[in-house]
């Protein structure tokens, strides 16, 4: 220990969870394992990684500490998983039901992506589910005029929901508009 008035630095040899850079080398640690595996990491997106052979395709999305998997072969995600787990400790949560607000369905036809969940949350969040709905809920001729008295007690509150509408136009183009 330090005497007093005396200051010691200490060099950490690896990251500690919760720092700025903590996800940034989680995320250069998994890309060279990936690269070591056969990857080879998206030129546009450098958080997707494919591999293909002849017999197989495979791809990884990475998220922070989320990983997709997608593959024509379950011989290869079983491999994938096994390497994985020899690198890294991991939790398998099965076949995907949710991503980043993203309700997940498979089917015969197909994958099929909503934001229902993501939808109702959001209305619930404002109170919204609760509203009486109405035909008109103004005078269609009305004319706005300004105030000059403080719109909202929390203006934070007000600019993480604009965020969350934003995040929904992303699958949602027709609310943009």
């Amino acid at each position: 220990m330090a005497e007093k008035g005396e200051n010691k630095v200490c060099k950490l040899l690896k990251s500690l969870y919760g720092l700025k850079q903590a996800s940034r080398q989680w995320f250069e640690k998994l890309s060279k394992a990936l690269l070591q595996y056969g990857f080879v990491q998206g030129s546009s997106d450098s958080s997707l990684f494919i591999k293909r052979s002849e017999s197989s395709f495979i791809a990884i999305l990475v998220y922070v500490d989320d990983v997709l998997l997608a593959s024509d072969s379950l011989i290869e995600i079983q491999l994938l998983k096994d390497f994985l787990h020899d690198k890294f400790t991991i939790k398998d949560l099965g076949e995907l039901k949710y991503f980043l607000g993203l309700e997940v369905t498979r089917s015969k036809n197909g994958i099929s992506i909503c934001q229902r969940k993501y939808d109702l949350d959001i209305l619930q969040d404002t109170e919204i589910l609760a509203a009486k709905p109405a035909a008109f809920s103004m005078e269609s001729n009305l004319k706005l005029t300004g105030t000059d008295s403080a719109l909202y007690d929390e203006p934070s509150a007000y600019r993480r929901m604009i965020g969350r509408l934003l995040y929904l136009t992303i699958t949602r183009p027709d609310l943009a508009y």
